[in-house]
C-alpha cells in the first residue's frame, strides 16, 4: 500500500510539473526576448526568470533598491539586456551602466534579472541578487577580464582601443606634409598627415600661435564644403561628425597638434575638407586649413612600424 501512495505521489508532481512548464512556454512565446540599444536602458526585454538555468553559475551581483550599482567596463558599451523590468538601468557615459531595483519587498537570494553587456569586442553576464542588507549590495563594479568572453561585433570594424593607439603613434610621427598650411590672426594651422586605416581615415594637424593671448578652444569642427561659390548659386556645408579626437586639451599657449578620425569618404574635387578651430570668447578667434581630395587620395596606408613598441 505504502510503494502505491508514492507512485501516484511522484505521477502527481510530474503531471504539475509539466503543467508549469508548458505555461511558462507559453508566456515566453506571448512575450519574446529582445535586445536594444543601451541608450534606452529603461525599455529593456522582459522574460520570466522561472526555469533560468546557470544563473548560479555565473558571476553575481548582490543589489539593493536603496544602492545604485555602477558597472564600468574597459571599452564602449554598444548595448545592454536586462531580462525582467524587476531591475531599472541606464547609461550615463558609453562605458558605464547604472543599475537598482524598481522596488522592495524581494526575498535574500532571489535572482532578479540576468543583465546582458555587450562592448565593442566582447560580452559579459551578471546575475542580479536581491539582498536586504544594504553593506552587501555593490556600488561599484568592474567588468574583470575573467568574465569576458570574446565576441565579434559586427557593427565595429576597429575597437575605440585600437583607434587611440593608431592616432598616438601618428601624433607622434614626423609630418610628411609641408604645403597644406593656412595663415590667420597671426597663427598658422598645417596638415601634417593624413593616414588611410581600415575604414577611417586619420587627420593629423598642428596649430602655431604666434602671439602671447593664449587660445581657448571652444570646439573642433570637420566639414565638407563648396570650393568656390559665385554669388548666384547657395554654398552647401555638410558637417562631418569625428569618430574620434585624440586630444581634449581645452587651450594652449603656443604649439598644438592634433589626430582627427573620420569615416572614409569620397567626395567630388569641386568640393574642399575644412578642419576648423573656433576660440570660445564671443569675438574669439577662428582658425582652419582646407585639404584637397587629391591631398586625400594621397594618404598613406598605415605603416605597421609606427605600431612597433618604443
Amino acid at each position: 500500500m505504502k510503494s502505491k501512495t508514492i507512485v501516484l505521489t511522484l505521477a502527481m508532481a510530474m503531471m504539475s510539473m509539466a503543467w508549469n512548464d508548458a505555461k511558462a512556454q507559453n508566456e515566453l512565446n506571448d512575450s519574446p526576448d529582445k535586445v536594444i540599444p543601451v541608450e534606452k536602458v529603461e525599455r529593456l526585454s522582459v522574460t520570466s526568470m522561472e526555469g533560468v538555468s546557470g544563473a548560479w553559475d555565473m558571476e553575481q551581483i548582490t543589489v539593493n533598491e536603496q544602492v545604485t550599482t555602477v558597472i564600468t567596463a574597459s571599452e564602449p558599451i554598444r548595448f545592454v539586456d536586462i531580462s525582467t523590468d524587476k531591475i531599472a538601468g541606464d547609461q550615463p557615459i558609453n562605458n558605464t551602466i547604472r543599475l537598482k531595483p524598481k522596488e522592495p519587498g524581494h526575498e535574500d537570494g532571489e535572482i532578479l534579472a540576468i543583465v546582458t553587456i555587450v562592448t565593442e569586442r566582447y560580452r559579459t553576464q551578471y546575475a542580479m541578487i536581491y539582498t536586504t542588507r544594504l553593506t552587501e549590495a555593490v556600488s561599484d563594479k568592474e567588468v574583470q577580464l575573467v568574465e569576458r568572453n570574446a565576441y565579434h561585433n559586427p557593427a565595429v570594424s576597429m575597437s575605440t582601443e585600437d583607434m587611440y593607439r593608431f592616432a598616438r603613434r601618428i601624433w607622434n610621427s614626423p609630418a610628411r606634409f609641408r604645403n597644406l598650411t593656412s595663415k590667420q590672426n597671426k597663427m598658422v594651422v598645417r596638415v601634417n598627415n593624413i593616414y588611410s586605416v581600415g575604414d577611417y581615415f586619420f587627420l593629423d594637424f598642428s596649430v602655431q600661435n604666434k602671439t602671447n593671448i593664449r587660445f581657448d578652444i571652444d570646439e573642433i569642427r570637420v566639414k565638407l564644403a563648396d570650393k568656390k561659390v559665385s554669388k548666384s548659386t547657395n554654398s552647401q556645408i555638410i558637417e562631418l561628425k569625428p569618430d574620434l579626437i585624440l586630444d581634449r586639451t581645452e587651450s594652449f599657449l603656443h604649439g598644438y597638434r592634433n589626430v582627427i578620425v573620420l569615416k572614409k569618404l569620397t567626395f567630388p574635387n569641386d568640393k574642399v575638407l575644412t578642419i576648423e578651430m573656433s576660440e570660445k570668447q564671443i569675438s574669439g578667434r577662428t582658425i582652419s586649413v582646407n585639404i584637397d581630395y587629391e591631398n586625400v587620395l594621397s594618404a598613406d596606408g598605415f605603416n605597421q612600424l609606427l605600431l612597433k613598441e618604443d
